[in-house]
């Protein structure tokens, strides 16, 4: 992968054709292609859920990622599909580094871990800590789920620990935005996702305008690196490490 790739990058979207609560089918995968090349998004990881009331079957996401890059590249829509997956939390207790490295994005070490419904605790902490000591990048999804009266004190742990913090896209350019752009500028906010699910409907693949309104609050430099070094970095294998503020 070239060094100073172009486009975004979307590390949590699940596009994925007839596979878990995403993409109904084909048409629906390939209109969300479409939403993401025309948002400036030149590479979207595939994540599915990995967990009990979804029957996917890791063995053949490799399979299903290629099947969907080849009807994307036949429909001329300048996007990639890469590896990757939604492991929850209570999923990847009982996985060893081998199993979730088959879940990984684009195969490198950056693994999506969606916390146990409720507020984030500590239990989550002590699986990052797993994780990181078997090499393994944690990225955290969608922690504005989490809210609690100690979410902030529980989010500056799980960075200490090594983690990097997913926040959702849709949600930092919603009405509630401005609680991410807070802790965005605390150093709590490292990725930017779509979360997407389909194009008929809730979130849409897109990123834009999230990284614009990141560089209007927070300036170029942690807007850059969160909406572009940071997840490119993750593809190409290299570790990540928040920018000190």
């Amino acid at each position: 992968m070239e060094r100073q790739p172009p486009g975004l990058v979307d590390v949590h979207c699940h596009i994925l054709p007839a596979l878990d609560d995403g993409a109904l089918d084909l048409a629906d995968s390939l209109a969300m292609a479409r939403q993401a090349a025309s948002d400036g998004i030149a590479v979207v990881c595939a994540t599915p859920h990995i967990r009990d009331d979804h029957d996917v079957r890791i063995e053949e996401l490799p399979r299903r990622i290629a099947a969907l890059n080849e009807q994307i590249d036949a429909a001329g829509i300048p996007l990639r599909v890469t590896g990757g997956g939604e492991v929850a939390q209570r999923a990847a207790e009982h996985m060893d580094a081998e199993a979730l490295r088959c879940v990984t994005l684009a195969g490198q070490a950056g693994v999506l871990i969606e916390p146990a419904p409720g507020p984030l605790g500590r239990d989550l902490q002590e699986l990052a800590e797993r994780l990181q000591g078997e090499g393994l990048q944690v990225l955290i999804a969608h922690p504005e789920r989490h809210v609690d009266e100690s979410f902030e004190q529980t989010l500056r742990r799980l960075v200490a620990a090594g983690c990097l913090i997913q926040w959702t896209a849709a949600f930092l350019t919603g009405e509630h935005g401005g609680i991410a752009l807070r802790f965005a500028k605390q150093g709590l906010l490292h990725l930017l996702a779509s979360d997407a699910h389909s194009s008929h409907g809730g979130r849409p693949v897109h990123l834009s305008s999230a990284a614009q309104l990141l560089r209007q609050s927070c300036g170029a430099q942690l807007a850059d690196w969160v909406a572009h070094d940071a997840p490119w970095a993750l593809l190409r294998g290299e570790p990540v490490t928040p920018l000190p503020l």
